[in-house]
């Protein structure tokens, strides 16, 4: 597995096992198959109400909590101070763990500079590895990290690396999938260059994040396609390959765009 060092010299896998839209009820037996699998990453959030069902199989799983890579974040009814510093010590309780190995900030709205003081306070108290956010787009990120002690580490925010470098700020994307949206899994160009390597669209994909330098987390609850979107570390995608699944880019997002006046109010419902 690869591993990505992060700017304060903390080493997290480039890939794991992320549980959006995973139940509660199936969590603790997905996650369990997928640390099973080979999986040593998991990425879960409070707004995914299955935290202790990643803790359960974590519990379970006989492996020492520093082969592990846990990933969380708060939500937005937790952000100012005081309620996101609470939120976390849940966080850590819900995930039966004495630390959490990175914690971000999971959408650009509300008190964020109150919660990610919060964040910064967990950082220095060790409870938490390392910090960063999710769903910051360039100008939310630059405000940020520019008037912050502890600029993010990571960003789950895949449309603006150039920005994040400039930071020392890695990416990972949160869904290298797209959900399969838009036909992803019959684009007739992945399934071109995926035949010449012998790979599926998905493996085709989830190469080109990796060589990217992008750390990923495709969700899947079912062990043949955990195992699949593992075994891609045995073929390297040319150039010319890489440029062509660049040319798919829209620059459009298949999932909210965070400017939309419509988009913001909507997760001022979910507050």
């Amino acid at each position: 597995m690869n591993k990505i060092t992060l700017r304060n010299g903390v080493e997290m896998p480039q890939e794991g096992y992320g549980v959006y839209q995973v139940s509660p009820v199936e969590c603790e037996r997905c996650v369990s198959d997928a640390l099973k699998v080979g999986y040593r990453m998991i990425d879960t959030a409070q707004a995914y109400h299955n935290e202790e069902g990643v803790g359960a199989a974590v519990a379970k799983c006989g492996l020492r909590r520093d082969e592990l890579f846990l990933v969380s974040k708060i939500w937005i009814s937790n952000y100012g101070y005081e309620r996101a510093k609470a939120s976390i010590d849940e966080s850590l309780r819900k995930l039966g763990t004495d630390y959490l190995d990175l914690m971000l900030l999971h959408q650009p709205f509300c008190d964020r500079y109150g919660a990610y003081r919060a964040l910064e306070a967990a950082y220095k108290e060790g409870k938490v590895r390392a910090i960063g956010v999710s769903n910051f787009y360039p100008d939310h990120f630059i405000d940020l990290a520019s008037n912050t002690e502890i600029p993010p580490m990571v960003n789950q925010q895949t449309a603006s690396q150039k920005y994040m470098e400039e930071f020392g700020c890695r990416i990972m994307s949160w869904g290298p999938l797209a959900e399969g949206r838009n036909n992803f899994f019959t684009n007739p160009v992945l399934e071109t260059i995926g035949n010449k390597y012998g790979k599926s669209v998905a493996q085709v994909a989830l190469r080109w994040l990796i060589q990217r330098g992008v750390i990923i987390i495709p969700k899947s609850v079912h062990v043949e396609r955990m195992e699949q979107n593992l075994d891609i570390y045995d073929f390297t995608l040319s150039d010319a390959d890489m440029a062509e699944i660049s040319r798919l880019d829209t620059g459009h997002s298949l999932f909210f765009d965070h400017h939309d006046p419509e988009t913001v109010k909507m997760f001022m419902g979910w507050r």
